[in-house]
């Protein structure tokens, strides 16, 4: 049996993933985007890693870690022909492959940071918890001297690359071994936080944003993968969901969550960048991503590492 509320879950999560890429809300209201871009949006991929994390538990045994990386490594390279024909004529083929093309990065993150944690697995929690802390703040770190471009030159370049704060390391460890310590400590089942806690630390999100954006003068253009309030949220949020006891026998909420994220920076290119469509692209993109994403999960059926 499956948990209907995490499912859920993972398509508001979808949801977040797609409006931080269609960067919602910058040209008419710029502050209210940016906290939601740079802020609650962000939830997005540390949950989605904290619920990977969580079943990551169960590969126990070197036969389960190969099977578990086949399968990630098979979606990586699929989705990556897939979105091929895209790549930039400047961008760096190497760091594509490496850490993966545009939100192909958490695919690729996911799967290092799976073979980290599983070499790491028997490591006192104690231990876990400092080395997911030190990553995360190498990782915040890089991305505010980044962002606040300290420095000059190729150093200021280098920082402002994804690849050297947003991989495997410095984003999906901490969150992937945070999940994977809440099913290890059984804090699921120790902790039941009240929807009241939850919300203060999704306001908690938005605020360190708002930091950010009014304190700090971070711009609007450029991204904010890691906040320190998400590793207060995003556990939380997860903990309150697994909490909610409502089961189901279909895995379909869950294939669709997975479709919207793989697919919707495609028709993203196709309906915003294409001259059919000269209104209500906002609503065409909707209806078309619903669409591919229920072909999608019907095609994983009968293909299977489409999802």
């Amino acid at each position: 049996m499956r948990s209907l509320s995490i499912d859920l879950l993972k398509i508001v999560l979808a949801i977040f993933v797609v409006c931080l890429h269609m960067h919602v809300l910058r040209d008419s209201y710029p502050s209210l985007s940016y906290v939601l871009v740079n802020g609650l949006f962000r939830i997005g991929v540390p949950v989605f890693l904290i619920i990977s994390g969580y079943f990551f538990f169960f590969v126990d045994d070197f036969s389960r870690l190969k099977k578990w990386s086949i399968r990630i490594l098979l979606l990586y390279v699929i989705w990556s022909v897939i979105y091929f024909p895209l790549w930039k004529e400047d961008d760096n083929f190497l760091l594509n492959i490496l850490f993966g093309y545009h939100h192909l990065w958490y695919l690729i993150g996911t799967f290092f940071s799976g073979l980290l944690l599983f070499a790491l697995r028997n490591l006192s929690p104690k231990i876990l918890v400092s080395l997911i802390v030190f990553f995360f703040c190498c990782g915040y770190t890089l991305q505010f001297l980044g962002n606040s471009h300290f420095f000059n030159g190729e150093i200021d370049a280098t920082l402002n690359l994804f690849p050297t704060y947003r991989n495997f390391l410095f984003v999906c460890f901490p969150f992937l071994g945070m999940g994977f310590l809440i099913k290890k400590l059984e804090i699921d089942v120790k902790r039941k936080p009240s929807l009241l806690v939850v919300l203060i630390s999704i306001f908690l999100v938005i605020f360190e944003a708002f930091l950010n954006y009014t304190v700090f003068n971070l711009s609007q253009k450029e991204s904010i993968d890691l906040l320190f309030s998400l590793l207060i949220a995003c556990p939380l949020l997860f903990l309150y969901c697994k909490n909610i006891m409502i089961k189901t026998d279909s895995k379909i909420l869950a294939s669709i969550s997975t479709a919207i994220y793989l697919i919707h920076p495609l028709i993203m290119e196709f309906v915003y960048k294409s001259t059919y469509f000269p209104s209500y692209k906002n609503v065409i993109f909707t209806v078309i991503l619903l669409l591919v994403s229920l072909i999608l999960v019907f095609l994983n059926r009968k293909v299977k590492y489409l999802l």
